[in-house]
């Protein structure tokens, strides 16, 4: 099957959710309001794209590439990221739901997550060094054996981080926050 190489195109208000999405490289596109929900997105690539409110729900991401992309008000419900090619690997969140989705052992430094519900997100053995959390919901995700050397999570919240199973060193913390460090000491803390 022949690959397509689509560069400086912006697709808007497509529903790939029922009709194909053609298997090739995408390089400086937008996708705008597209619902990719359930479609087969594997082995594609996506290199500095930008995904401004699309519906990726459950999406096939096999050996996709995204190398250097923004998601913007994005639903993204039930992706496997540890799927996806490893290859340069870059991704940004704004105004995202990221929920029940997985980037178990991906390399996700200063990857930006803003704004966003990321509960039951699985960050196990990934390496977050130098990221932001700023305002998001992390209710639910697993942190084990995760980089968060100088991770920045002074502002999110419902997070619960096990220091002994993890790297936090020069992470920050608000002092509300303080509490998702000790989760598995069963204290009250007032």
């Amino acid at each position: 099957m022949e690959r397509v190489y689509i560069v400086d195109k912006a697709f808007e208000k497509s529903n790939f959710s029922i009709a194909k999405f053609e298997t090739g490289d995408y390089e400086s596109c937008r996708f705008i309001q597209i619902d990719f929900s359930n479609a087969n997105l594997s082995d594609i690539n996506f290199n500095d794209c930008e995904f401004l409110s699309c519906n990726m729900s459950m999406a096939k991401i096999s050996n996709t590439g995204f190398r250097d992309i923004v998601f913007e008000d994005c639903k993204l419900l039930g992706l496997h990221f540890e799927n996806s090619n490893p290859f340069l690997f870059k991704v940004n969140f704004e105004r995202c739901i990221l929920n029940i989705s997985s980037l178990y052992t991906l390399k996700l430094k200063n990857t930006r997550f803003v704004d966003s519900s990321i509960r039951e997100v699985d960050f196990t053995e990934a390496d977050l060094t130098g990221s932001i959390f700023k305002n998001c919901d992390l209710s639910g995700s697993v942190f084990d054996k995760t980089i968060l050397e100088k991770v920045d999570f002074r502002t999110s919240y419902n997070y619960s981080i096990d220091p002994e199973s993890n790297r936090i060193k020069k992470a920050k913390f608000s002092r509300d926050g303080i509490s998702g460090l000790l989760d598995k000491h069963d204290i009250d803390i007032e």
